[in-house]
């Protein structure tokens, strides 16, 4: 009698929260501890639905545009960046603004604003009605074309072809950016690159350590929201490293047991914004399915961290020396 093949999960490592969602994260969760509920976040401050659930419960309010906010509130701008129209919308609002944005998206809206200013047409790669395309569009937005992928490249149109620089969302799949750049390279030569990387450190290694666990799956089952960006380039990167079938869940309950139908090993990650127990949660149901034996794979590991958005470290650095500064009580005597 021949013996069933021994079942494992693949972990991949690094995963799940990369340094700008982590500040993001905490920056919420220190403003609802800093001022009170409620504080309002214009769009979701990170994308992932159990993450955005949790802080609704702690009495974070998410609203689509900055007119839903209440004159004189405060509103923290997401991760994902923010046009400077919205800036100028919340002043005139009178709101308090915490900005989140993540450092690298900051990065990219710096840059694009300083090849407006040198008059380069500018080639953003991405995908249309991204909140971080939207928000880096908005810096200059009569310098900037959109390129959504290789097969938009034969639409561009510039104005001189011998001023023209790329620039990327921070999300994107690397293959498939690159790919979008080789294609922008051969219709003009004179193309200019960003002087490091747009696709963000924590994006590039999850999609490194996915293809090394993709190459030896039957199964990659992808921890992360649909409307992630960087969740769903991870399902498409295992698919072309070599996993026989992947999928995107937010949930271990979404998990469909006829997807372990003939399969042996399975390997799982998370997207940048999905906070570890919800991968916890994977693993144990696959543990309870006799997927009990788990191997990490971790190709390079992260130290990297940002500080707090300056408003919320202003205040609660004046905080500490107003407490610091407060003389002590003497206890009362009795007479």
């Amino acid at each position: 009698m021949t013996a069933s093949p021994a079942r494992r999960v693949l972990l991949a490592a690094p995963r799940g929260y990369c340094a700008g969602v982590d500040r993001a994260v905490i920056a919420v969760e220190k403003a609802l501890e800093q001022y009170g509920a409620p504080i309002y976040v214009r769009k979701e401050i990170v994308h992932n639905k159990y993450v955005v659930q949790t802080l609704q419960k702690k009495g974070a309010i998410f609203v689509d545009e900055t007119e839903e906010v209440p004159e004189g509130s405060i509103v923290i701008f997401s991760a994902h960046g923010v046009a400077p129209v919205v800036h100028d919308e919340a002043r005139q609002r009178r709101l308090a603004t915490i900005d989140a944005t993540c450092p690298l998206v900051t990065k990219v809206h710096k840059e694009a604003v300083r090849f407006a200013k040198e008059d380069y047409d500018i080639l953003l790669i991405g995908h249309e009605g991204h909140e971080e395309v939207i928000g880096t569009s908005g810096e200059a937005p009569d310098h900037i074309t959109l390129v959504d992928g290789p097969e938009d490249v034969k639409n561009v149109r510039v104005r001189d072809e011998s001023k023209v620089v790329w620039l990327s969302q921070t999300t994107l799949s690397v293959d498939e950016t690159m790919e979008t750049v080789d294609a922008l390279k051969e219709r003009f030569p004179a193309l200019v690159s960003p002087p490091s990387d747009d696709i963000c450190y924590a994006t590039q290694n999850r999609q490194v350590a996915i293809k090394q666990v993709a190459a030896e799956s039957d199964l990659v089952i992808v921890v992360g929201s649909k409307n992630s960006s960087n969740s769903v380039r991870l399902v498409e990167v295992a698919l072309g490293a070599g996993a026989k079938a992947g999928h995107l869940v937010d949930f271990a309950s979404e998990i469909d047991e006829a997807w372990l139908e003939g399969v042996t090993t399975v390997g799982v990650t998370s997207g940048a914004s999905v906070p570890d127990v919800l991968v916890e949660g994977v693993l144990e149901w696959l543990a309870e399915r006799g997927f009990a034996d788990v191997e990490v794979v971790q190709p390079m590991r992260e130290s990297l961290t940002f500080s707090l958005p300056k408003e919320l470290r202003r205040d609660l650095r004046a905080e500490a020396e107003a407490a610091v500064a407060a003389p002590s009580q003497a206890p009362s005597q009795d007479a």
